[in-house]
């Protein structure tokens, strides 16, 4: 079942053509794309967590370390579940990031996407862990 839905959503990512912000399948790398603008403001374009929202007393997460912190292994169903919103990351104490699952899926009502409203969610959650996956540090 879990093969399928992650298999479902990769599928998704080539119908990125029909989203309407611009980012069609051609323009490059969506994954960085979706990291440049909607996390680098906080974690910084290279995931260090040095944004510049960094500068105004927020705590955010070196992302470039979170192999290292697992021995190793890139975490993805972690990351996957505190993008989506359904773990609060202990560092956090409370939600200061905002849930990317939600804001996807109130994005995807105001456009005219042909496909099932989840995959499309999940495609773009995976997009991004694909390319904080590439940030960790070797």
């Amino acid at each position: 079942m879990r093969t399928t839905r992650i298999a479902a959503a990769l599928l998704a990512l080539g119908v990125f053509g029909v989203w309407g912000n611009g980012y069609a399948a051609d323009k490059g790398d969506f994954g960085k794309r979706e990291f440049e603008s909607h996390c680098s403001v906080c974690h910084g374009l290279k995931g260090k967590g040095d944004g510049p929202f960094a500068f105004i007393g927020l705590t955010v997460p070196d992302l470039t370390t979170l192999s290292k912190k697992n021995n190793g292994v890139f975490p993805v169903q972690r990351v996957y579940d505190i993008i989506d919103g359904t773990e609060v990351p202990r560092a956090h104490g409370t939600r200061g990031m905002p849930i990317w699952g939600s804001v996807y899926r109130e994005e995807e009502a105001h456009f005219d996407v042909v496909m099932n409203p989840e995959a499309y969610v999940r495609a773009r959650i995976l997009a991004l862990i694909d390319y904080i996956n590439r940030l960790q540090a070797k």
